[in-house]
Order: structure tokens, then C-alpha cells, then sequence
């Protein structure tokens, strides 16, 4: 008796155990599923060691950034240019980007199947999944080259891909473009302020990419310059006819104002809700080591911009301006009371929130529900005015439009009669000094294998450019980063990248 009843038990199915077989068999399956996927995002901002964010390793080696904090030798080791494979950050990034894709795998592997579901609501998920495992794939391909490229979920060791060798990058690049093209019929509105993936967030990526196969290392040329600009006006034209739903914000104070999140200039964020358990990780990051700037957020000062960079932007620009710009050399006292605190040097105001922080009257929260920026409307038109330029051999009226619009919310004279190598280099100019210090300085430097040099006003070579963070010349293996060291010992294909 006792072995037919426990032979019964073995067979029964618990019904609380899910599995992915299981559970995608509804719609509201489905809307959990790219709901986990949105969550995964978060890596970004998660924590990587002591006094440190996996964020911080996308500007760490470009040369514009310092460290007062000296706790974090995974940190120091990147922005100091001797990192290898047992870098933290750099197993984290390499590890939260393909858990992105695994759950993207799911959604777009399972959810075709469920049966019955809105066929809008359908598409619409697909393609929301579809954006975000090409906006993985995109940051992958560009930090470490050829990876692997894993399309299906990965269901046991025996799975071919669960040793997977690496693709080569022009086949990355195309699942990319495959991907966003995908999302891009997916018929999402073209602004979503819930903070999921929108229509103008697919397009300005989609130009991303092409402006980035167009250079190294893919270096396509005049055809994808072409398809760049084309992308990226089809956003600038939208906003030209709904300017109150989307465009550049009037103010620098919009930018890092959370009830702004997703609206306007943000088309694309990883999203933070303090009050849902998720408040963003970064403010304490930027605020000055050990200084009394707020009373409940303890600053470590890990992200703080170069002297020399502060210094390169042209005289009267708006940015550089003390708490109107992007940084900030004085603050109040614990973060809202007279007098004013000089900081001795500046610091990087461009993702303080003052919500958490406090200002004159209000003291800080300490909870910030502010999103980390991945896509802002102010480079789809400085993508559209580069690229527009390399694809026709001349800037246009709109690509003089494009730049300048930058421009004048800086408070800085038109550009005007420029030649194209004059025009790409102003361009390239208004990239550094209008999107630093949201990830996107070190991949124009590898793309263009140019770096902006803050003495000359000029621009570089890539290799032997000397990173005025720490008097270090670039290498041609900084080009890439290496493929963690525990991947390579846990995957005999996969072989590690040039001079680690």
C-alpha cells in the first residue's frame, strides 16, 4: 500500500510549480514575462563592490571622469586602463546583459503561442522584447566584439548554445537591426510615458546603430549614414509636428527632474520607483566625498568629471554653469540650508535628483525615483546632423537646425558656413559636451577611433591618445574589453580578446 500511494504522489503535477511550458498560457503570462524583462534592466544601476555601480564602467576608461575614492580597485583598474577578465564590473555587465536577453528569449519564444490573446496586445509585447534584446546585443557587440549570439532559450546543458562560441559582429549587428525593425512595426505609440518602450525610442536606436555600423569597426560607410540620418528625421519630423509631446526641454533642470521621466526629451530610461522598491542606486555617486552636501545620503564621490574636461567647455555655455548646467561647485548646507558650501572642484550635477538631495527650504528625501537616461531626444538630432553630413559630403539646413537647437539651449552662437570636416568635428564637439556621462562618450570613441582632446579642442587618434584621468595613452586593446575570465574557463570556445 505504502508504494502505490508513494508511486501516485511522484506522478502528480504540483500545481505551483511553474515552468516556462506552464506558465506562458495566458495574456496576463505574457505581460508578466515582459514585465520581468523591463526589471532586468535595473543591473545597470546595480551595485559592483564597494562604492561602485555597474553604470560606472560605460565612462570610466574614456578620460572625462575621476574617482575621489580610492576603496574600489575594480573601479580604480578601469578608469586607470589595466583592467583584465576578473574585473567585477565587467563580469556583471557581461552577465546582466545576456540575463536581459535570456528573459527577452522567453517572451519572444513563448508568447506567439498563447492562444487566445489580443493580437495587438501580441505584437505589441513582441516587440517591446524585440527592442530590448537588441539594445543588449548592441551594448554587447560594442564592448567586447564578436559574442555569442543566443536567439532560444536554453533549456539543458545539452543545448547547443549552452557553450556557445563566439558570432562575428556583422551578424550581431544584424539580429540587431532585425530586432528593431521588428519593434518598429509593432505599432507602439511613438511617446510612452509609462516608461515602455516607445516608437521614437526604436527609431533613435535604430539610427544609433546604422551611425555606428557606418564606423569602425564595421566602417560601412556613406550607405548607413545615410539610413542614420533617414531614421532620425523621420523623430525630428514628428517632433516638428507634436513639439509639446516631444523635443529638447527648455531647462538642464528638466533633465534630471524624475517627474519628467519618460516624457518629452527622455525616450528611453531604465526605469526607478522608490515608493515600488526601486529607487535609483546612482546619487550617491556624484555628491562629494565625505562632504556634508545632504544629511541622509552619505556622498563617496566615485563619478566626478576630469578638470580638464570642466574646462573645455567654450566660455558662456550654460552647461558649465554652476547648478544651472551639468555640474555643480557649490551646494547648500546639508542639502537645503545657508550658507552655500564651495566644493573646491566640480561635480557632476547633470543626475542629481533634488527630490532626494533637498534644495534651499526642503530637505532631501533620500529616496529618488529618477530614471538612468539610455536614450534623450538631444542625440537624435545630433545623430541626425553627423550623420546627415558624412551621407551627402555637406551639412543641410536641418543639420545645421539640428546642432544648433543643441546649441541654443546652451546659450551658444550658431554654427554657420562650415566645411564637412568642420561641421563633423563641431558635431562631434556638441556630443562630448552635451551626453557625457551617460554612457555613450567611450562608444563614440570607439566608433570614430577618435578622442576629444580638452587642450587642443581637437581630436585624436584613438591608440596613443593620453586619458587625462590618469596620464595613461589608449592601446589598440582598450578597443575591447576582455570576455570575463570565468567565461573562458567555464567555455573552451570562447577565446579571449587581443593584449588581455
Amino acid at each position: 500500500m505504502s508504494n502505490s500511494g508513494c508511486k501516485k504522489f511522484l506522478d502528480e503535477e504540483d500545481p505551483t510549480n511553474l515552468s516556462p511550458s506552464s506558465f506562458y498560457t495566458l495574456p496576463e503570462h505574457a505581460e508578466a514575462g515582459i514585465a520581468a524583462v523591463y526589471s532586468e534592466l535595473r543591473f545597470i544601476g546595480g551595485g559592483a563592490g564597494i562604492f561602485s555601480n555597474n553604470w560606472q564602467m560605460f565612462d570610466a576608461p574614456s578620460g572625462i571622469q575621476s574617482t575621489e575614492t580610492a576603496q574600489n580597485s575594480d573601479l580604480n583598474n578601469l578608469y586607470s586602463l589595466i583592467y583584465d577578465g576578473s574585473n567585477l564590473h565587467i563580469n556583471q555587465n557581461w552577465n546582466g546583459f545576456y540575463k536581459v536577453i535570456a528573459q527577452a528569449n522567453l517572451v519572444l519564444d513563448k508568447v506567439p503561442g498563447i492562444n487566445p490573446m489580443d493580437a495587438v496586445q501580441k505584437k505589441r509585447i513582441l516587440g517591446e522584447a524585440s527592442f530590448v534584446r537588441a539594445w543588449a546585443y548592441f551594448y554587447l557587440v560594442r564592448l567586447w566584439g564578436d559574442v555569442p549570439l543566443i536567439l532560444k532559450p536554453i533549456t539543458s546543458p545539452s543545448d547547443p548554445n549552452f557553450a556557445p562560441a563566439r558570432t562575428p559582429q556583422a551578424q550581431v549587428y544584424k539580429q540587431i537591426v532585425d530586432d528593431l525593425v521588428l519593434a518598429e512595426a509593432a505599432g507602439l505609440p511613438f511617446m510612452d510615458a509609462s516608461g515602455r518602450t516607445s516608437t521614437a525610442a526604436i527609431k533613435t536606436e535604430l539610427a544609433k546603430v546604422y551611425l555606428t555600423m557606418a564606423g569602425q569597426p564595421l566602417n560601412l560607410g556613406a550607405a548607413y549614414y545615410k539610413l542614420s540620418a533617414d531614421k532620425a528625421k523621420e523623430v525630428i519630423d514628428y517632433s516638428t509636428s507634436n513639439p509639446s509631446s516631444l523635443g529638447l526641454f527648455t531647462s538642464y533642470a528638466a533633465i534630471h527632474n524624475a517627474t519628467n521621466d519618460n516624457k518629452i526629451e527622455h525616450l528611453f530610461g531604465i526605469q526607478y520607483n522608490d515608493a515600488a522598491g526601486a529607487g535609483n542606486p546612482l546619487q550617491s555617486s556624484y555628491l562629494p566625498l565625505h562632504q556634508p552636501l545632504v544629511s541622509k545620503i552619505d556622498g563617496i564621490g566615485t563619478s566626478i568629471p576630469t578638470p580638464e574636461f570642466y574646462a573645455s567647455y567654450e566660455a558662456g555655455d550654460l552647461r558649465a554653469k554652476n547648478r544651472e548646467g551639468y555640474f555643480f561647485t557649490d551646494y547648500y548646507t546639508d542639502g537645503f540650508k545657508l550658507p552655500l558650501i564651495n566644493r573646491g572642484k566640480p561635480f557632476i550635477f547633470k543626475h542629481f535628483d533634488l527630490v532626494a538631495n533637498g534644495t534651499l527650504g526642503v530637505e532631501g528625501t533620500s529616496r529618488s525615483d529618477l530614471n538612468i537616461p539610455q536614450i534623450r531626444y538631444a542625440e537624435t538630432l545630433l545623430i541626425y546632423a553627423e550623420a546627415q553630413n558624412r551621407a551627402d559630403g555637406s551639412p543641410n539646413a536641418a543639420a545645421y537646425a539640428a546642432v544648433n537647437a543643441i546649441r541654443k539651449r546652451a546659450q551658444l552662437a550658431d554654427l554657420t558656413g562650415l566645411a564637412q570636416t568642420q561641421f563633423e568635428e563641431a558635431v562631434w564637439r556638441e556630443r562630448w559636451h552635451e551626453l557625457c556621462y551617460e554612457g555613450i562618450t567611450w562608444f563614440d570613441m570607439l566608433r570614430l577611433r577618435k578622442a576629444y582632446n580638452e587642450t587642443t579642442n581637437g581630436f585624436d587618434n584613438f591608440i596613443g591618445h593620453l586619458n587625462k584621468s590618469v596620464n595613461q595613452p589608449l592601446q589598440s586593446k582598450n578597443l575591447l574589453f576582455p570576455i570575463p575570465t570565468p567565461e573562458i574557463k567555464n567555455n573552451p570556445k570562447l577565446v579571449q580578446n587581443p593584449g588581455y
